[in-house]
């Protein structure tokens, strides 16, 4: 039986005032907020239309999922649920049809189709796979919920350097487990500085 390859996207509606709260402290958070929807949004553009996978878009607040929103037309929207973070990730992970799952975050201007595949490809290998985020985090978690979904995230501290160890250390003994890409994330008011500068240096080249 071949099942079908599910990608999570994990977003927050880009509300001023609720998103990027870090980044808002120095850029404002009217700033804040527009950088936020360019990631968002461009992220849907370049994965969610993938034959490889189906695109399911995962939204906070619940509200969120029956909104248009500016949304992309088609895709499959619903709200993340009550509890802090890792109860949250954990749900779709239990709740969605048969088949391997990637959930992704919205803020890595590097993520691309190509790591997707990569990750979808380990999971014919391995029971789980994670993409490192720079700080100590993770952009990517995904399981192969074959024979059932593995536990994830109790005991998990988020957004600590130890987040990504923590998160692995939870698994059951003699999980299978492969790493992918490191990414960077855009948090701070540095991570937005490399971002420009190297969009500048690109666009230069181009």
């Amino acid at each position: 039986m071949t099942f079908a390859n599910h990608l999570v996207v994990f977003a927050r509606s880009p509300v001023v005032g609720r998103v990027k709260r870090r980044l808002g402290r120095t850029e404002g958070a009217v700033e804040a907020a527009r950088i936020y929807r360019v990631l968002v949004y461009g992220l849907l553009r370049r994965v969610a239309r993938d034959p490889r996978w189906r695109c399911w878009l995962y939204l906070d607040p619940d509200s969120a999922a029956t909104d248009s929103g500016g949304w992309p037309q088609g895709l499959a929207r619903r709200g993340q649920g009550t509890g802090d973070l890792g109860a949250r990730m954990a749900r779709p992970f239990r709740d969605l049809p048969p088949g391997p799952v990637v959930l992704v975050g919205t803020d890595i201007p590097d993520l691309r189709p190509a790591h997707i595949a990569r990750a979808f490809a380990a999971l014919g290998r391995a029971d789980a796979v994670f993409g490192p985020a720079s700080d100590g985090g993770f952009w990517l978690v995904g399981l192969r919920r074959r024979p059932r979904a593995l536990e994830l995230f109790y005991g998990v501290d988020w957004s600590v350097p130890q987040t990504l160890d923590q998160t692995l250390a939870s698994l059951p003994e003699g999980t299978r487990i492969e790493i992918i890409d490191t990414l960077s994330d855009i948090d701070a008011a540095d991570d937005l500085s490399r971002w420009r500068a190297r969009e500048r240096r690109e666009r230069r080249t181009a």
